[in-house]
C-alpha cells in the first residue's frame, strides 16, 4: 500500500523526529537490558519477563516503523497564507445552526477537539475544506445534515 499523505504543522514534525530519536536510542538501549537481565534468569520458554521484554520490543519497533513512513510522507504546512480559503492550518470560525465554533484544520496525527483542533478527514474538516469566507455548506452528522457557514478564516 502507498504512503498516504500527511499534513503536519512544524511543532509536530519536530514533536515526532523527537519521539523517533529517543526510540531508537533511548528506549532500544533499556529494553536490550531489559532483555538481556530476563536471560540471565534462565529458560526463557516460561519466562515472563523476557516474553514481556519481547513484546514490548515488538511495540517499539512498530512505532519506529510507523513514525519514519509518517515523516517520509509528511507535507509539513504553513499556519500563514490561506489563500482566502479552508485548508490545512487554517483556523476556522464556523457557524453551525445557532453556535459558533473555532477549529484550526489539522492532520490527523494532530487532532484534538478538547483543544479545537479538527482532522481533515473527519466528516466535518473535509465538508468545509476549500471554501472560503461567508460560504454556506452542507455537513452530515449523526443527528442528520446540518447547514454550517464560514465566518472566518485565519
Amino acid at each position: 500500500m502507498p504512503d498516504q499523505m500527511e499534513y503536519l504543522t512544524k511543532e509536530k514534525y519536530d514533536e515526532l523526529i523527537k519521539e523517533l530519536e529517543q526510540l531508537k536510542t533511548e528506549k532500544r538501549k533499556e529494553i536490550a537490558e531489559h532483555l538481556e537481565y530476563a536471560k540471565s534468569l534462565g529458560d526463557i520458554s516460561e519466562n515472563a519477563e523476557y516474553h514481556e521484554a519481547r513484546t514490548e520490543q515488538a511495540n517499539v519497533e512498530d512505532r519506529i516503523s510507523k513514525l519514519e513512513s509518517l515523516l517520509k510522507s509528511a507535507n509539513i504546512v504553513s499556519e500563514t497564507d490561506h489563500k482566502g480559503k479552508v485548508e490545512v492550518g487554517s483556523k476556522v470560525v464556523v457557524k453551525r445552526g445557532d453556535s459558533m465554533e473555532t477549529y484550526k484544520i489539522v492532520g490527523s496525527e494532530e487532532v484534538d477537539i478538547s483543544a479545537g483542533k479538527l482532522s481533515i478527514t473527519s466528516p466535518l474538516g473535509s465538508d468545509m475544506l476549500d471554501k472560503k469566507k461567508g460560504e454556506t455548506f452542507f455537513c452530515k452528522t449523526p443527528k442528520g445534515v446540518t447547514e454550517c457557514k464560514i465566518i472566518s478564516i485565519e
